[in-house]
């Protein structure tokens, strides 16, 4: 999957959890995947909309009934759940309200090399400086991201890390996306 699509995946709270739970089994019907989440009515149909639209998921032709449908992956949505299965096997449950924000996982996945702020920002090419810099603290906090300040360099610079919890995530994800556009 390239970057641009695992952003766009990522930008609705529930995809991921969706998808992770759609590849490890849960029925595609509508219940047992809002049970399995946790997600509010209302987040989860935006999500799955939001699946459907970008072509990771459809509805299942022939199943459900038009107040319970049925939805199962696409070709493309069998990659992306497996990546979201991935994140979902090594992360922690108190650690999904993180997960669930827009940048997060696009940023851990740019991290799985040390990175200058502004390298981050060129494989993340729609995220705003803001976004990136308050994504980066939040991390920061939770210790999924270790800031270095190089002194050597001229000015001095930061070196982000994914670390923890965070390097775990990124070294898992990194492998399955691609950052050529």
């Amino acid at each position: 999957m390239d970057i641009e699509t695992f952003v766009n995946t990522t930008s609705r709270a529930w995809a991921i959890p969706i998808l992770a739970h759609l590849h490890a089994g849960i029925a595609g019907r509508q219940a047992p995947l809002l049970t399995a989440t946790g997600a509010s009515r209302t987040a989860f149909a935006q999500s799955i909309d939001h699946l459907i639209s970008i072509g990771l998921l459809e509805r299942n032709p022939g199943y459900g009934h038009p107040l319970r449908p049925e939805f199962r992956l696409t070709t493309l949505g069998i990659s992306a759940a497996a990546t979201a299965n991935k994140i979902h096997s090594v992360t922690a449950k108190e650690d999904q309200d993180l997960l669930r924000r827009s940048w997060t996982l696009p940023v851990l996945t740019a991290l799985h090399e040390p990175s200058h702020f502004n390298d981050i920002k060129r494989n993340l090419r729609t995220i705003t400086d803001r976004a990136l810099s308050q994504s980066l603290k939040t991390m920061e906090g939770r210790k999924w991201v270790h800031r270095h300040v190089d002194e050597a360099a001229r000015p001095p610079r930061s070196i982000y890390r994914a670390v923890n919890t965070g390097g775990l995530i990124s070294r898992v994800v990194a492998s399955d996306i691609s950052f050529n556009g």
